[in-house]
């Protein structure tokens, strides 16, 4: 069973002013819609911290490429499309940041919308085949929409 989410700023204010007011601890969370338990750990916080701020840290590992290389990676990606991910890497990692392996380099574009692309090969056309279209072309000028 996960954790229950944190109360905003204003429910945290209302409970304070409310137990201020003289109401009792039952109607508070009847009015907040929260449990009891978090109407009294709320004002005990207020009472000896003189706050109601939530100290909840985020949950899981904490990400290895921060913010600022978030923005430069995709400049890294966009200099040179055909880069591969290893040379990707060794360019990230020359700078003074956190070293990061290739699989992390992997996956950050990917979260943020770049994906790769090998384009299509196609056969080109040949002398004949511009003749014939350009031919249909003038046969088929003065279609209407009708036709």
């Amino acid at each position: 069973m996960g954790k229950a989410a944190d109360l905003n700023e204003f429910d945290r204010g209302q409970i304070v002013m409310a137990r201020r007011l003289g109401m009792s601890i039952t109607e508070i969370a009847r009015l907040v819609g929260c449990s009891r338990s978090a109407v009294v750990s709320i004002h005990a916080k207020w009472i000896n911290d003189g706050d109601t701020s939530s100290r909840r840290q985020g949950v899981g590992r904490p990400r290895v490429i921060k913010e600022k290389g978030r923005q430069k990676l995709p400049h890294l990606v966009m200099q040179n499309r055909s880069r591969t991910v290893a040379q990707l890497t060794a360019q990230y990692n020359a700078g003074p940041s956190v070293s990061v392996s290739e699989h992390t380099v992997q996956r950050a574009p990917l979260d943020m919308g770049l994906c790769s692309r090998r384009p299509t090969r196609v056969p080109l056309l040949t002398k004949r085949h511009r003749q014939l279209r350009l031919q249909w072309a003038r046969e088929h000028r003065d279609w209407t929409m009708d036709e």
